[in-house]
């Protein structure tokens, strides 16, 4: 049981759930111990506005705390104000491990846009294939790398190209490596929020060599609608805080090359 602090004052309930809600919004991933404390209340408070939460539909209770409700997720615009520094160093690991003449698939996404702005900065001589416009307009600032925009059916909300026309001109192209994000990681697989997103990482890491999940700690041990990949079927995870866990055995069964970045 969270030990409360008689000193602070407490939230009425309504208030408690706006800031479980809010909290939600810039986390996939919540635990109770941390909102007992944070709110000041016990945990078995917590649990019992995590019930009612979950009852109406605003988020999926786990064992030990909540995830946002399948599918959903803050728009791309939204999660470029998240975990900034986390994704930088997340970004500068990953490109690292990009070579000079290489085609690189990049997926959209927060975290890829920061990979592909450091890549504008750190590599030169590549192709980059893309289904993402925040993604080409970055990488498009170096000279020396050559983008290749995907068609397809446009996603105003997350600003990218999907749809059977973006898998099928994917199969066109043989690629060195696929950077992709996630929505979540379990030992399910990995899943996006957006299903005609999740076809299109398919179809990248099907014709890559190599892929590589950027993902910061947040997106470990939260399921997602779509799942697009088994643990695997991946190669390297590049993140800000090793996985624990369930995840992570499975990872290490799978030999998945961990990089943590320095942040």
């Amino acid at each position: 049981m969270a030990v409360t602090d008689r000193r602070r004052p407490r939230l009425d309930k309504a208030a408690r759930h706006a800031r479980i809600l809010a909290e939600m919004r810039a986390s996939a991933t919540l635990r109770v111990g941390d909102l007992a404390t944070e709110l000041n209340v016990s945990t078995e408070t917590i649990r019992r506005d995590l019930f009612e939460l979950g009852e109406k539909g605003l988020i999926n209770r786990t064992y030990g705390g909540a995830v946002r409700p399948f599918a959903s997720e803050p728009s791309v615009t939204e999660r470029h104000g998240l975990m900034v520094a986390e994704r930088e160093a997340i970004a500068a690991a990953a490109v690292k491990l990009i070579k000079p003449k290489e085609v690189i698939a990049i997926g959209a996404g927060a975290t890829t846009t920061h990979v592909a702005r450091r890549m504008a900065a750190a590599c030169r001589d590549l192709t980059v294939i893309t289904h993402s416009f925040s993604v080409a307009t970055v990488v498009s600032a170096n000279p020396t790398i050559d983008v290749i925009m995907c068609p397809g059916r446009y996603n105003a909300r997350e600003g990218m190209m999907v749809g059977v026309e973006t898998a099928e001109f994917l199969q066109n192209y043989n690629v060195n490596r696929a950077i992709l994000g996630v929505s979540g990681i379990t030992t399910d697989g990995l899943a996006d929020a957006e299903a005609p997103a999740a076809w299109v990482y398919r179809a990248m890491m099907n014709r890559a060599a190599e892929t590589i999940i950027v993902s910061d700690h947040k997106k470990f041990d939260v399921p997602s609608l779509a799942i697009w990949a088994r643990i695997p079927e991946i190669q390297r995870l590049v993140t800000d805080q090793p996985p624990e866990g369930a995840v992570a055995r499975a990872l290490g069964r799978a030999r998945v090359e961990i990089t943590v970045a320095d942040a």
